[in-house]
């Protein structure tokens, strides 16, 4: 019995059991109305936002043809249970972000994040012109899938403490939410890492449950509220400097779709990938200044936490290079990372330091 058949046939869930009826797409009268499931809560700023935008914009470039219902984590399966829920054809597609799957195959780290890893331009460059789209497809079809970029954060904040970090012995005992490989790098300095769903990170933080969390960045965590709790808070980390977003289909959804349908398909979540890492990076800035102006005190890791951080993330990445596909993402991943990261610097990077210097930003 093959994957997606075990699928089928098996209890993803008490959500997700409730969705069975979604098995096939509802058509009425040449329309169809797709659920669209997400890691999201609902309300969650910039990540609903973004699965928002694609159905929205789903539904009107379809003329209503293509209908997207979309249902926020928990609504109808829940926020970790959505991969399962769309690969065993129990809803349509799901908006999310893929590491919190790492149980399904490690190499969904790289459609994700990887610590020090891709930003939004170096992931743009390597899934669109430099191999990442078919690796992408060669990944997702072993669980039924067809996934494509639909949304990007920017690069993510260090996190909020319960206490200043100043040193890697800091992390030992401490009960810190960071989901993907990035929490696996926390656990090898000693952490106790947990892995929440966003809409669930406000209550652990302030019950004690967990002692910080990373969530996104100045805008997402001050509408969170997590500046209410504590006052600490690191504004650069390692683990996510571009976290993509993605838009999954079922396989048997995608096949079914027309030529036509397929390219708007893939269309809307482009403009859904720009949408939103732009929506972030205009709000940054000024959360950031009504956070300190709150009292927020902006931290930054000392070189030797940044180490121990490096140091860690090369085990953990390499651990999992046994899986033959793996190895083979990781290395047309990094070999991409590389070339768009040499002529970044020489050219952006060198001008964005001047720039900023002669205009005193």
């Amino acid at each position: 019995m093959d994957r997606r058949s075990f699928l089928r046939t098996s209890t993803v869930g008490a959500g997700a059991a409730a969705a069975t009826t979604l098995a096939a797409p509802a058509i009425a009268q040449g329309n169809r109305t797709l659920t669209l499931v997400t890691t999201w809560g609902r309300g969650l700023a910039g990540v609903h936002d973004s699965a928002q935008y694609f159905a929205d914009n789903l539904t009107a470039a379809t003329d209503g043809q293509l209908t997207v219902d979309l249902r926020a984590g928990g609504e109808l399966v829940g926020a970790f249970e959505v991969f399962d829920a769309v690969s065993a054809g129990q809803a349509d597609m799901y908006h999310g972000v893929d590491y919190y799957f790492l149980g399904q195959h490690p190499a969904l780290s790289f459609f994700s994040q990887v610590p020090f890893g891709m930003n939004f331009q170096e992931y743009s460059n390597w899934f669109y012109h430099d191999g990442g789209r078919e690796l992408a497809d060669d990944l997702y079809s072993i669980f039924g899938l067809k996934a494509f970029p639909a949304g990007n954060t920017g690069p993510q904040s260090g996190g909020w403490f319960s206490k200043e970090i100043n040193s890697p012995e800091d992390f030992q005992g401490l009960r810190f939410r960071m989901p993907g490989q990035g929490g696996q790098v926390l656990g090898k300095l000693g952490a106790s890492v947990q892995n929440l769903p966003g809409s669930e990170v406000y209550q652990a933080l302030s019950s004690g449950a967990i002692e910080g969390t990373e969530w996104i960045g100045p805008w997402a965590d001050e509408t969170a509220g997590f500046q209410e709790i504590t006052n600490i808070y690191y504004t650069a980390g390692f683990h996510e400097p571009g976290p993509n977003l993605n838009v999954v289909l079922s396989q048997d959804v995608w096949d079914s779709l027309s030529p036509q349908h397929q390219k708007i398909v893939e269309q809307v979540a482009r403009a859904d990938n720009l949408w939103t890492m732009s929506l972030f990076m205009a709000n940054n800035s000024a959360a950031l200044q009504r956070l300190q102006q709150g009292g927020v005190q902006l931290q930054e890791f000392p070189d030797e936490v940044w180490d121990a951080f490096g140091a860690a993330a090369q085990e953990v990445i390499a651990e999992p290079m046994g899986d033959e596909l793996y190895r083979r993402i990781h290395d047309s991943y990094m070999e991409s990372l590389r070339s768009s990261a040499q002529w970044i610097e020489r050219s952006e990077g060198a001008f964005a330091a001047q720039r900023n210097r002669v205009l005193g930003f």
